[in-house]
């Protein structure tokens, strides 16, 4: 299941003491639990490795058979002859022999046998039916159509059908069939039904998925999923396309107000259902695809402005703030863009996927968050979004984009910072995450498997990127942002190194290394720079009064080189925010010069100073691979550049929006394009 985001931000916040959770423990260890339901089960480990890379094996392991009983408020299509569904248990655990067992969510009460979430949930349920959806139209296997039915129908059941929150979703569901409309810990909102969310989102990708591809094959179910998506946007025409058109405030900026619970990340995933719904002629989806991509698009950012680098933004709530599950947002833009001829949306997604994903991969792949900088595990989620995002992008952009694809699905055979497979062709277990420490956490969950499963699918439809992607067996080095935390840098006698109480996360993101130092009016701070051409932004986290300005000069010896000053504050007013100022790297200006530089940071006003980030000129990453290695090198500047190959082969120079320009090799050097990348194997 998908943590939430406020569940991920008190993730975030705690992420010193997540390292120190056991392997199988530390990750996701606030939903999941060690006890285990009855009937543990174990996996069959397979004997050969299939010619398709998808297999569904252990996702039909963890379906479950539900009873359901209609009510006045949850029915399903179906249900007075076949009182049964089917659905994922939400998480599973080694058994320690090689197979797993199913866990629900929270702890499990050895009395009523009831969890304290419950064994199911409406999140998985819907991704789960889409995976099936894909694999039957993709294979035209009969069992995959027919659980991609059950699922549906078990999906729908969890809507609630009449009454006030008609429309919406109920999160959770025990074994029994039982629905859970208020879980323990208490998640947002409460009931699950109450408002709209991130699993109302998923249904109606789901639906809309599902009334796509069941048109033609069973018109009668598909005019039940219909039923059931309309059912959705009138839930949503209550709340967030009601708003459509209205702005709202965020430190400042203004940033659409019509977003699925506030967020670009849950309301692409529900374009995706729409825009399959569209193209199938439905054209209340159409209106309401328009709508919601006007939204997304408007998250976008510039990537010539510096961080982050071209991302969608995910949330209104934060500027400073970038997550890797759930961004869908490229993939949803590239899609909804060219379905509705909106340059502007397809635009928005070539430039995350050409201009972000490189920095993504350059940094070690995936890494749960960038807040405003890179950190946290790395989960199967957040590496399919990047493949899914540059692959559609690749569908309005050019074909270097394919590649990016092809390099960031090796992180699930071995580009990852535990440098191992994390999905197994011969089982279909995906491994729920890996640590930057390189820890490995074995266990398989349902959104794990699902999101490992759906980038398999795309893998098998497009057999160069799994070719790319396959070959890849480690990452052998890579060079992204640098950070220099202000603590770490020399201070003036007048500058405090402060730590706060409340630890490194200040309500919109995290500050570098827990600290900040405060820089009174006339003190400095000075930071020893060695990369060559290296570009600089500062992290100052602004207050939302005028507090004055930092000024930032950089020196080689004595010679000034140049000069710029940012603001301290001036934000303004927080608005949705949770808390006044942000935290967001800010670009200095010219690049830097081949020698070793200092740069100071002089306050004139008070300055709260917590990092220089230098972002090398070009980024790269080396994989290693089964015939030599794969390197990808970015350019962050607008000059195009020859340098010293990081290793042997060929290749091409790419713009960022994946077009090809010419050879990577020329005259022993490798080329790369002002803003683009280039792949070269060898």
């Amino acid at each position: 299941m998908a943590t939430s985001r406020r569940t991920f931000l008190t993730l975030t916040a705690a992420a010193s003491a997540l390292a120190l959770l056991p392997v199988d423990a530390a990750f996701g260890s606030t939903s999941r639990v060690t006890d285990t339901a009855p009937g543990a089960a174990h996996l069959s480990q397979g004997t050969a490795r299939r010619s398709r890379l998808t297999n569904l094996s252990h996702l039909r392991f963890l379906l479950a058979e539900v009873p359901v009983v209609a009510s006045a408020t949850h029915t399903t299509f179906g249900i007075e002859t076949r009182p049964t569904v089917k659905a994922p248990w939400t998480y599973a655990d080694t058994d320690g022999a090689g197979g797993y067992r199913p866990v629900g969510g929270g702890t499990r009460d050895a009395v009523t046998g009831y969890w304290t979430q419950g064994a199911y949930n409406a999140d998985d349920i819907a991704r789960a039916a889409i995976v099936f959806l894909r694999d039957w139209k993709a294979t035209g296997d009969a069992q995959s159509r027919d659980e991609a039915a059950d699922v549906l129908r078990s999906l729908a059941f969890l809507q609630t059908t009449s009454g006030a929150n008609a429309g919406r979703v109920v999160l959770w569901q025990q074994e029994d069939g039982t629905l859970t409309p208020s879980a323990t810990p208490i998640e947002l909102p409460d009931p699950s039904d109450s408002a709209e969310s991130y699993w109302l989102a998923r249904a109606v990708w789901a639906f809309g998925e599902g009334y796509a591809a069941f048109r033609r094959e069973n018109p009668e179910f598909a005019a039940f999923l219909l039923a059931r998506l309309h059912l959705c946007l009138d839930a949503l025409e209550r709340e967030s396309l009601s708003r459509a058109g209205q702005w709202v405030q965020s430190d400042g900026r203004k940033l659409p107000g019509w977003l699925i619970a506030g967020g670009a990340d849950a309301t692409a995933e529900a374009m995706l259902g729409l825009a399959a719904a569209t193209d199938a002629g439905d054209s209340r989806s159409r209106s309401a695809l328009q709508i919601y991509g006007k939204g997304v698009a408007a998250m976008a950012s510039n990537p010539d402005q510096g961080w982050p680098f071209g991302a969608v933004l995910p949330w209104t709530g934060s500027l400073g703030f970038w997550h890797a599950w759930g961004a869908a947002a490229p993939e949803a833009l590239a899609r909804a863009g060219a379905l509705l001829r909106q340059r502007d949306w397809t635009a928005a997604a070539i430039a995350d996927a050409g201009r972000f994903t490189p920095q993504v991969l350059a940094a070690g792949g995936p890494n749960n968050s960038w807040a405003p900088l890179p950190a946290e595990s790395q989960i199967a989620y957040g590496a399919h979004g990047r493949v899914a995002g540059a692959l559609q992008a690749a569908e309005v952009g050019g074909d270097g984009l394919r590649l990016l694809a092809g390099l960031a699905a090796g992180w699930f055979f071995g580009a990852n910072t535990a440098g191992i497979p994390v999905y197994d062709p011969a089982t279909g277990v995906t491994f729920d995450g890996v640590e930057t420490d390189g820890r490995v956490n074995r266990n398989s969950g349902a959104e794990s498997t699902i999101h490992g499963l759906l980038t398999m699918l795309l893998l098998d439809a497009h057999a160069d990127v799994a070719a790319l992607a396959t070959s890849i067996t480690g990452l052998s080095a890579h060079s992204g942002l640098r950070v220099i935390d202000a603590e770490n840098a020399r201070l003036s006698t007048g500058c405090e190194v402060v730590r706060p109480d409340e630890g490194a996360w200040t309500g919109e993101g995290n500050l570098s290394g827990g600290a900040y130092v405060r820089v009174p009016r006339g003190e400095y701070v000075e930071f020893d720079v060695t990369e060559a051409g290296g570009i600089l932004h500062g992290v100052v986290w602004r207050q939302a009064a005028d507090v004055g300005e930092a000024e930032w000069e950089v020196f080689r010896g004595r010679r000034r080189l140049w000069r710029t000053r940012t603001k301290a504050g001036s934000t303004g007013d927080r608005g949705l925010t949770e808390a006044d100022g942000m935290l967001v790297p800010q670009l200095l200006g010219d690049d830097l010069p081949a020698e070793a530089v200092t740069v100071r940071c002089t306050s004139y006003g008070d300055v709260r100073l917590d990092a220089l980030v230098i972002q090398p000129q070009i980024v790269n990453a080396v994989y290693a691979t089964t015939s030599g290695s794969a390197v990808l090198y970015a350019n962050g500047s607008r000059h195009d550049e020859r340098i010293a190959p990081l290793a042997p082969g060929s290749g091409r120079a790419y713009e960022a929006d994946g077009s090809a320009r010419g050879q990577a090799a020329q005259s022993g050097k490798v080329r790369v394009r002002g803003k683009g990348f280039t792949v070269t194997t060898g």
